[in-house]
């Protein structure tokens, strides 16, 4: 996926990741020790404190401890480590259960707890403090004061754990110059550009195509490029930042000449192999689960029990999607198509459950199967709603180039969408997925998922 998916944060969360690693470790070695004294250790201990290490850093991830946003928080600090060592406790417990050669030491783990605590919680608050002082911030300096401009200023002071700074805006209006905008606002013309780059240390300058046509003089930009100042589109740094396309200042020429939009034979194999891998397990594991949550959906409401819909896939096609019923069987018989809303009176008890958790999309790995629909890809809509939200959003229709999925980065990054902004939202975030599709976004994707999942934040 390149820089566009690195997001800047890649060396803060390798480092993290390994630092902690080696704290849970030495956590459990120095418990050990302590508990059981040197002529108890033995060399396979290292490997087991490596397991409880692993256990505990997948559990940290789950609790979101790994979103930079949530370090700045103490309270929601300590709240989530606690959650993420009850979870890491229970897994061990079934481990060693079934596997007792596991089983570390008595009373080892629970000393270890104690010493996780301290070492990981006091080292998260040291860590975001040394790197929020010492690492690298990258310093843009934004052409233009449009709305696009605007926006991903926005996004990206909102955002103070990607490392990035506004310089300012540059306005070819010299009546502008000092000019509020965000902070800060306009402090120079074009001409004052290759200045500021050196006076500021300006490490990009981010042009947006929307305001380079007929507005900015593209040859005294070329003239600053060919003497050294970086230039860059706003979309691809917008891209880069957030983990979405902005639509808004798309042009058709960005999506030709960007890297990316490549579907080789070899990875439509390998996504076609897995997706028949998954739906088939998947199908076969929770054949039990399947059964009851047919029973209760017979048993609380009238109806049928699965709810075949219009879709629209790969290249417009229509298929039928199978899901699990989560309204009452008349939902839609006075109104026909109406977007569902999050506190939708129509949803039965059960069916409010089933959203929550999202087992109402199990049968959809039989559309995976046939293949109407890949594990991971843009979700499905309504031909009602694709024929409107085509006429009224750009670049639309371009999310029918892959197959539609199971989940997708628009549902692990914006969870709910019922209106035509929301649409809008999801389509950025579609299109990213689109450009940078591979493996491991799949994989990535896939594990945000199961994270939604287990904490139960679907619809």
């Amino acid at each position: 996926m390149a820089r566009v998916f690195k997001q800047r944060i890649t060396w803060r969360l390798v480092a993290l990741i390994a630092s902690e690693t080696a704290l849970i470790v030495a956590a459990v070695m120095i418990s050990a020790y302590l508990r059981l004294s040197s002529e108890g250790m033995t060399a396979g201990w290292v490997p087991k404190a490596f397991l409880i290490a692993v256990v505990c850093q997948v559990c940290l991830f789950y609790v979101d401890l790994y979103d930079f946003r949530i370090l700045s928080d103490r309270r929601e600090l300590f709240v989530r480590l606690m959650q993420a060592l009850g979870s890491t406790s229970l897994i061990l417990a079934v481990l060693y259960f079934w596997f007792p050669s596991l089983i570390i030491g008595r009373g080892v783990f629970l000393l270890s707890s104690f010493f996780v605590i301290a070492a990981v919680g006091g080292w998260r608050i040291l860590f975001e403090w040394v790197t929020g002082r010492l690492g690298y911030r990258e310093r843009l300096l934004l052409v233009g004061t449009s709305a696009a401009a605007v926006s991903l200023a926005r996004e990206l002071y909102n955002r103070t754990e990607l490392g990035v700074q506004i310089v300012g805006f540059i306005d070819p209006d010299p009546a502008r110059v000092g000019a509020p905008v965000l902070n800060p606002g306009v402090i120079g013309t074009i001409d004052d550009i290759p200045g500021i780059v050196r006076s500021r240390g300006v490490d990009r300058v981010v042009v947006s195509l929307a305001d380079a046509r007929g507005r900015l003089p593209m040859d005294k930009l070329l003239e600053m490029k060919l003497d050294g100042v970086t230039f860059d589109h706003l979309a691809s740094v917008y891209e880069e930042y957030t983990g979405k396309i902005a639509v808004e200042n798309l042009r058709p020429s960005w999506l030709i000449f960007s890297e990316g939009f490549r579907k080789s034979r070899m990875l439509q194999a390998v996504k076609r192999t897995t997706d028949l891998l998954a739906a088939t397990v998947g199908l076969l594991c929770s054949l039990p689960l399947l059964a009851l949550i047919a029973m209760a959906i017979k048993l609380t409401s009238p109806g049928e029990i699965l709810y075949r819909q219009q879709r629209v896939g790969l290249d417009g096609r229509v298929f039928t999607l199978y899901k699990f019923r989560s309204m009452r069987h008349d939902a839609e018989a006075l109104t026909g198509a109406v977007w569902a809303s999050q506190d939708d009176k129509r949803v039965s008890v059960v069916g409010r459950f089933l959203r929550r958790t999202r087992l109402d999309e199990l049968p959809q790995f039989w559309n995976v199967l046939r293949g109407d629909m890949s594990l991971v890809g843009p979700r499905p809509e309504r031909p009602e709603f694709v024929e409107g939200l085509t006429k009224q959003i750009p670049f639309y229709g371009q999310r029918h180039v892959v197959k539609p999925g199971v989940t997708g980065w628009a549902q692990v990054k914006y969870s709910y969408g019922a209106s035509v902004e929301d649409a809008l939202e999801k389509l950025q975030y579609d299109l990213f997925y689109i450009k940078n599709l591979s493996v491991g976004l799949d994989w990535f994707i896939v594990l945000k998922t199961i994270q939604t999942v287990l904490l139960r934040r679907g619809t």
